[in-house]
């Protein structure tokens, strides 16, 4: 087993957290140079054992923070399940394991990625040869489990990421059906961008004594204040064309459109298409080895613009992001979060647009309060601005002001105020083409 020797060699801020020389090199192998502040908080408690719940905005290294303690403890002599990962989504999944793979370099380590729409097959025999950690869906895991293809009899490390999601209903009876088979005592991890007080609630069936990294306070903005966040009040018959001049105005270098159903996210994916947008769609009715394609092909950067439903709300760590458009709102403020996340990540700056139909302005208070902040209002150049329906903003919840569209430019001033049904014709799009522009295949 590593031991855990501290350093000064190596020049990293992670010096002062009690950490082996070989993590050291690991990490200034990947570029890591200074902790974030939920590593920062929560790598110490956990390299001293105890139990930890993290609440941090999405983006800030929290996948970095419960890794890196687990690695220093686990034993490369021992090739059965030491530590186990659960997660909502394949994507997180295969996220979490090229992750792993970065931070456990110059260890003898495995890890396997346990998810559906995958060869259970493969996976299997992947289990059979050996490896400390199994990042895994629930699902997969459970069908492996009533195989008896997997066991969980030596996890000393349990983790639930998107803690909030893992506790839902839905996943709920899965996750406690595993929990159950893992050995106790044990140290547990649950990790969230988003933390209800009934999720958090929920915690003490599992944490005992835990160390509480909590770095979003009730009350306080859960975004990265780094991603400015606007809002544009549209007529539903507008919403295409104003997507289409919005990525004209904003020319950003990679952006993901968040679509609430698959239907929507084909239909906006094609007619970006059409158009000469490298756009592709991505949703749970994709075999995974078609999102695989699409998400390899936008991180090269051979895709600019991926339109998404949920799936890829959590998960997707492409760097370079520059914008999120949430071209349908999302009725769940939670979801918010984690879909503008995706953008200002690591100290990176971001841009996100909500577009907000004129029956909509319920969930905009909805997101609003979730987030403690007011979003500012933008106005796109050939689509009519319509007023927001909703009341006088309260004291103490003005936004910062919204400095600039993408690249630097700075935003059209406010235009003068059209009601429904008044403006330009009605339009399903424009059909503009720039040569020069990154958005367009050439």
């Amino acid at each position: 087993m590593q031991t855990t020797t501290q350093t000064t060699e190596t020049p990293s801020g992670f010096t002062k957290l009690g950490l082996s020389e070989v993590t050291l090199l690991a990490l200034e192998r990947a570029g890591f140079q200074t902790p974030s502040p939920v590593q920062t908080h929560l790598i110490p408690p956990a390299m001293l054992g105890r139990d930890c719940l993290g609440n941090a905005p999405t983006g800030t290294g929290k996948t970095a923070a419960f890794l890196v303690p687990i690695i220093e403890k686990l034993d490369d002599r021992e090739r059965g399940v030491q530590a186990l990962i659960l997660v909502p989504t394949r994507e997180l999944a295969h996220q979490i394991g090229r992750e792993f793979e970065t931070l456990s370099h110059g260890r003898r380590l495995r890890a396997a990625a346990i998810v559906g729409g995958e060869s259970m097959f493969k996976q299997i025999k992947l289990l059979q040869s050996g490896c400390q950690i199994v990042i895994a869906t629930p699902g997969r895991l459970m069908d492996l489990m009533d195989r008896n293809a997997i066991r969980l009899d030596k996890a000393r490390f349990v983790v639930l990421d998107e803690a909030d999601q893992m506790l839902d209903i839905g996943f709920r009876p899965a996750v406690e059906s595993i929990m159950d088979a893992c050995p106790t005592p044990r140290q547990t991890f649950l990790l969230s961008a988003t933390m209800p007080r009934e999720v958090r609630d929920l915690t003490r069936r599992y944490l005992v004594d835990p160390a509480d990294v909590r770095l979003i306070h009730e009350d306080e903005d859960a975004t990265i204040p780094a991603i400015r966040q606007a809002f544009v009040m549209v007529a539903p018959e507008r919403k295409l064309e104003l997507l289409f001049r919005l990525l004209e105005r904003e020319q950003p270098t990679r952006a993901i459109v968040f679509c609430r159903t698959k239907h929507g996210a084909d239909k906006v994916g094609n007619l970006l298409r059409n158009d000469g947008f490298k756009a592709e769609a991505m949703h749970g009715d994709l075999s995974q080895g078609q999102r695989n394609r699409v998400l390899a092909a936008f991180r090269s950067g051979r895709l600019t613009t991926l339109v998404a439903t949920d799936v890829v709300g959590r998960g997707i760590d492409v760097p370079g992001i520059s914008h999120v458009v949430n071209f349908d709102i999302p009725e769940d403020p939670e979801h918010y979060v984690h879909r503008i996340g995706r953008t200002g990540r690591m100290g990176k700056d971001g841009a996100a647009f909500t577009f907000i139909l004129p029956d909509q302005g319920k969930l905009l208070d909805q997101i609003e309060k979730s987030i403690s902040r007011r979003l500012d209002q933008d106005q796109v150049e050939g689509v009519p601005t319509l007023l927001r329906p909703m009341t006088a903003p309260k004291r103490g919840q003005q936004g910062r002001p919204f400095q600039g569209g993408g690249r630097g430019r700075r935003m059209a001033p406010a235009a003068p105020q059209h009601r429904r049904g008044q403006g330009l014709p009605v339009g399903s799009g424009i059909r503009r083409k720039r040569s020069n522009s990154p958005q367009r295949t050439s």
